[in-house]
């Protein structure tokens, strides 16, 4: 099947996410420093330490959207090592006009970079990245649920 990745008009995408959940794909960068939390410029969850993660494209195979969204997002190429889990998230917040909420289910794999050495570069949907380990405080919700599912937290709290 060829990948569908052009633009959708924004009233039409509006249309869809108001009545439909997205399907969005999340990597989890693992170094020896912990993992890549990237800090939101846009909505859903702005201002929020979160993974990066975009939406699938119709007719892309699910690792190779991760390594897309670490190219895209990182500016780094990655090895897919796993999957972390499917999650639904429930947001109160959209960066598209129309859309007061957004329901994603978001499909997360755990990724390593080929070259170590490589400088990551932020897309414009970011403006920072840290490195956790996940004893940090002030998590988001969905990061701590992450985090305990990989096993580099004890609880969601």
């Amino acid at each position: 099947m060829e990948i569908r990745d052009e633009f959708i008009p924004a009233e039409e995408f509006a249309a869809v996410l108001s009545r439909v959940p997205q399907v969005c794909v999340e990597v989890v960068l693992e170094s020896e420093g912990g993992v890549l939390l990237a800090h939101r410029t846009n909505e859903p969850a702005r201002g929020e330490w979160f993974w990066p993660g975009g939406r699938l494209y119709k007719g892309e195979e699910l690792d190779d959207a991760a390594r897309r969204v670490a190219r895209e997002e990182l500016g780094i190429e990655v090895t897919v090592e796993g999957r972390v889990g499917v999650y639904s998230h429930f947001w109160d917040a959209s960066r598209i006009d129309g859309v007061d909420s957004r329901h994603t289910v978001n499909v997360v794999f755990r990724v390593s970079q080929v070259d170590p050495d490589a400088a990551i570069e932020l897309d414009e949907q970011h403006d920072d990245y840290r490195f956790v380990t996940g004893e940090e405080d002030g998590l988001h919700e969905y990061v701590r649920e992450y985090l305990v599912d990989m096993r580099l937290r004890e609880d969601g709290d």
